[in-house]
C-alpha cells in the first residue's frame, strides 16, 4: 500500500521556507538598516508573499443549509469486551464489529442479548453481531433486546463469519414494539449471529489490495481516522492523469450499511473489467474510491456514527470529523493538482428499499440531464424493475450536496434495501457502472 503525504504537507513545507527566508532577511534589517520605511515595505513584502501562497492551496468550501446540524464531537459508550457465561450458555463480542452490551438469562428456556447504541439520539440502525455456544446440544429462546432503539434487521447466523444464512422466519417473534424473539440451537460449535454479513476494516483493506493488483490501480491512505485506523482510498486511472474529468466514489459512511457496500464492490469491478467500455472509459476518466469513510464505526460495531458520536454524513459542511475533513481535503487536492474537474460524486447507502436520491432540476450540474436518463438505462438493463428516484434540494450538509456546492458536480446518493437479495445487488451495482460509462464516454 502507498502511504501518500498528508493534503496540503507540501505546500506547509513551501510556507515554512517562506517564513524562514523572510524572517532572516527580517532579521538582518533590524541589524544593518535604521530607515523606519525600509521595515515597513519588508513587513508588507512579508505579508503579501504569505497571502499569495495561501490563494493557491485549494480547500473545501464553506457552505451554508437550510437544516443546519452540530457536528461537534459527542461522548460514546464503547462496549467492554468479554465474553459472558450463563447458565451453560456462551456468548461474546471479542472481535471486531462486534456489538453486544450485555447477556443474561430470563428464564429456564430464554437467555437476553441486551443492544445499545454508542450514544443517542441515533438513527434506528440497531447493530448487533456476536458469537453464541454451549455446553451442549440445547435449543434456546433469544431474546433481542434494545435500549434506545427497535429491531430492524432480521437475524443471520455464520459458523465461520463469512458465508451467512438468514434465519427462517418462522423462527422469529416480534415482542412488544422494539424486541425480537428468535428460536435457536446451540451446540459447542460457535456460530455468529448478526444484523448483517461482518465486513470489518481489515476485509475492506483485503479487497483494495486485490483491486491494486489491477495496473490501473493505486492503493493509498486518504488519512487516519479519529481513533487512528486507516481510511483506505483507490486512484484508478490509465495513462496521463491532468486534465481528465474526474468521478469520485464513497461507501460505508455509516457502518451498518452493508448492501451499499457490496453494491459499490461491484460497481468499482466493473469499471476495472478487461472490457473495451471499461478500458476506454479508465483511459477517459480519472476516478477516486473511498470504500469505507468510517472504520472506527464499523470496527466497533457502532450503528451509526464515528467515533466522535457523529453522523459523517451530516458534516460534510464543517469538516469537524477527522474522517470528512481528511477526504474533502484529498478530493480537493486532487482536483486541482491533476486539473481534474470532478463531475461526478456517488455516496453508496443502505436502507429500508432500493432507491436513489439526486436533485431536482432547480440545481443543473455539469452533468445536467445525466440522472435520468442513467436511471433510465439501468431500468432498460434490469427487466421489471423500477428506479425509485427521490429528487431533492441543498437541505442538509451531505455528501451530495458537498459535490454539487464544491464542484457543481452531478451526485446521487445510491441506496440499497437492507434485505435486497445480494445477487441483485451485486447486478444492479454492475450495471449501475455500466450505463455510467456508456454515458460518460460519450462526452466530448
Amino acid at each position: 500500500m502507498e502511504q501518500w503525504a498528508t493534503p496540503g504537507n507540501e505546500h506547509n513545507v513551501v510556507v515554512k521556507f517562506f517564513f524562514s527566508f523572510f524572517f532572516f532577511h527580517i532579521r538582518c534589517a533590524m541589524t544593518q538598516l535604521t530607515h523606519q520605511t525600509t521595515m515597513i515595505r519588508l513587513l508588507i513584502f512579508l505579508v503579501l508573499m504569505l497571502q499569495i501562497i495561501a490563494c493557491g492551496a485549494p480547500k473545501p468550501g464553506q457552505f451554508t443549509y437550510p437544516e443546519p446540524v452540530d457536528t461537534s464531537t459527542r461522548p460514546i459508550e464503547m462496549q467492554e469486551k468479554k465474553t459472558w457465561t450463563v447458565a451453560g450458555v456462551y456468548a461474546d463480542n471479542q472481535f471486531d464489529a462486534a456489538r453486544l452490551n450485555d447477556f443474561t438469562q430470563l428464564d429456564d428456556s430464554t437467555w437476553q442479548a441486551t443492544i445499545r447504541p454508542e450514544n443517542f439520539p441515533i438513527n434506528m440502525s440497531p447493530w448487533y453481531a456476536f458469537r453464541l455456544w454451549a455446553d451442549s446440544t440445547i435449543s434456546i429462546n433469544l431474546r433481542l433486546h434494545y435500549e434506545n432503539g427497535r429491531h430492524r434487521y432480521p437475524p443471520k447466523i455464520s459458523t465461520n463469519g463469512r458465508t451467512w444464512q438468514p434465519i427462517d422466519s418462522t423462527a422469529m417473534q416480534p415482542v412488544d414494539s422494539t424486541d425480537l424473539l428468535v428460536k435457536l440451537d446451540l451446540s459447542t460449535d460457535t456460530i455468529f449471529f448478526a444484523a448483517q454479513e461482518l465486513v470489518p476494516s481489515r476485509d475492506v483493506e483485503s479487497w483494495c489490495s486485490l483491486m491494486a493488483l489491477h495496473p490501473a490501480v493505486t492503493y493509498g491512505s486518504a488519512g487516519i481516522s479519529k481513533q487512528g485506523r486507516n481510511i483506505p482510498m483507490l486512484i484508478i486511472n490509465e495513462g496521463e492523469p491532468k486534465g481528465k474529468e474526474m468521478v469520485v466514489v464513497l461507501s460505508r459512511q455509516h457502518p451498518p450499511e452493508v448492501t451499499g457496500y457490496f453494491a459499490m464492490q461491484a460497481f468499482v469491478e466493473e469499471l476495472l473489467a478487461d472490457k473495451p467500455l471499461s478500458n476506454a472509459f479508465r483511459k477517459k476518466y480519472r476516478i477516486l474510491v473511498f470504500p469505507l469513510m468510517n472504520p472506527d464505526g464499523v470496527d466497533n460495531g457502532h450503528w451509526r456514527h464515528n467515533a466522535g458520536g457523529i453522523d459523517l454524513n451530516r458534516d460534510w459542511a464543517y469538516y469537524r470529523q477527522p474522517e470528512v475533513r481528511q477526504v474533502t481535503a484529498r478530493i480537493v487536492q486532487e482536483a486541482h493538482e491533476f486539473k481534474n474537474p470532478v463531475v461526478l460524486g456517488l455516496d453508496f447507502h443502505s436502507t429500508w428499499k432500493d432507491l436513489y436520491y439526486t436533485f431536482d432540476e432547480t440545481l443543473p450540474s455539469v452533468l445536467h440531464g445525466y440522472k435520468d436518463y442513467w436511471l433510465q438505462g439501468i431500468e432498460e438493463a434490469l427487466p421489471g424493475y423500477k428506479a425509485d428516484d427521490r429528487p431533492n434540494g441543498l437541505n442538509q450538509p451531505i455528501s451530495k450536496t458537498w459535490f454539487f456546492q464544491q464542484f457543481r458536480a452531478e451526485s446521487v446518493t445510491y441506496e440499497i434495501g437492507d434485505n435486497t437479495p445480494r445477487d441483485f445487488v451485486r447486478r444492479k451495482g454492475a450495471v449501475a457502472a455500466i450505463e455510467m460509462m456508456e454515458l460518460m464516454i460519450l462526452r466530448n
